[in-house]
This record gives structure tokens, sequence and C-alpha cells, in this order.
């Protein structure tokens, strides 16, 4: 599975919604805290884009020297419908200034120093060191996983329904009819399926890949045979 670092930098690089919150500062709009950019130096530090006259952004620039704390929380929801959409969610606190360099007219960036960081998700609940926040790796699907899970659900939905045989009982726990399987979740090492029951009810199963897969074509490569493992 992926590690609690993984999973983190893997939500703070994807395009999951996030704001950075400010202890004791209040906006009128809640997107004013919503950074419209955002990337991982190689010390593990955040770097937020924002514009140049965001509550925010002056509230760096007031701070000057001092450490002003900040917290970045960002929100995973799952790009299909289905029951429970959040999947998770993650946090990074620290420090914030604003970044040397040149941002753009009318921009700024804010570089936020972790601290700490944490995730809850899908795999549970856990704290992430600094260093190990740095030195994880985003997971390489990330950059395409809503549109191939947008894609299985729309466009295999026959193929995702024959993942049940894979279940044993578990499948037909709740009656005869077998119910409807929307892929939730996807990741180097597997996919993660959920099954939603005709009663309202719902459980995950979780199809591990052979072995891990590095891009898009080793993941059709990994899909056809999960799919073929169904049909037999």
């Amino acid at each position: 599975m992926p590690s609690a670092a993984e999973r983190t930098r893997t939500l703070v690089q994807s395009t999951c919604s996030a704001v950075l919150l400010v202890p004791g500062l209040s906006v009128i709009h809640p997107d004013q805290l919503m950074p419209d950019s955002r990337s991982i130096g190689p010390d593990g530090d955040l770097f937020l884009g924002f514009p140049a006259d965001s509550p925010v952004a002056r509230a760096a620039a007031r701070a000057q020297g001092d450490e002003l704390a900040a917290v970045l929380e960002i929100t995973d929801v799952a790009p299909v419908s289905v029951p429970h959409r959040i999947r998770g969610r993650a946090r990074i606190a620290g420090w914030l200034t604003a970044a040397r360099g040149p941002a753009g007219a009318g921009r700024t960036t804010l570089r936020l120093e972790t601290g700490e960081a944490s995730v809850d998700d899908l795999w549970g609940a856990e704290e992430v060191e600094p260093e190990d926040f740095r030195d994880a790796v985003a997971d390489p699907l990330v950059a395409h996983e809503t549109e191939l899970l947008q894609h299985l659900h729309a466009a295999h939905a026959e193929q995702m329904g024959s993942l049940s045989a894979l279940l044993g009982g578990r499948a037909r726990a709740g009656g005869e009819q077998v119910p409807a399987a929307v892929p939730v979740a996807l990741d180097r090492f597997g996919l993660r399926v959920r099954f939603v029951e005709h009663a309202g009810s719902c459980f995950d199963a979780r199809f591990d890949f052979p072995e891990p897969v590095r891009d898009v074509t080793g993941l059709r490569r990994a899909m056809y045979t999960l799919f073929e493992a169904a049909s037999h």
C-alpha cells in the first residue's frame, strides 16, 4: 500500500480543493483562502499562488520576519457519483512567508514551511513526519486518476460489475441482486471499488495489481489482467 507520506504528497499535487487557514484571519469569501496553484520544493516546503492583494498575501507581508502560523487543508472528493464521496483529507501545518522571486503581475507566491502533516483517507488516519513528506514521491497516476475513474465508470460499467465475481459470497450477502460497482480510487498498487447495494448500503473492495504500475500503459495491462480474472 502507499505510505502515509506518499498519500499526503499525492493529495497536495492533485487537483483536490484546498484552503489555507491563518489563525485570526477572516475573509468575506471563502475562495479568498484557496490557492490557485501549489507545488512542493526540494526541501518539502509548499509554494502557494495567490493574488497579491488577497487577505492571505497581505497577512504574510505584514508578518515580515515574524513566524506566521498557517495550515493548508486539502479535501479529496471522488470524481464519480458514489455514496460517501469524500475520500480523504490532508493537513499541512507550518509557517508562512512570502517567497522570493517574481510571481507575475498582480501575483504573489507564499511559502509554507512544513512543520507537521497528517492524512485521513480510505487507508486510515496517520501522522506524517516532515522529512518523510519531503522525501516521498506522488503516485504516478495522480495526474490521470480523475479521467481514468470517470472513463471506467462511464465506458466499462459491465466489466466493473464483473469484478463482483472475485468477491465470493460477499457480493450477494445482501440478497440475490449483484451490487453496482463504482470505481472510487486508483493508484499504482491497485483499484478500489465501492459496491453499492440496492438497500442503499455499500462496501469497498480493493483489487491489487500483480505489480505496481508506472504509467497509463502499465495500468491498461493491469486492468486487462484484472478483468480477465473476473471473467473466468
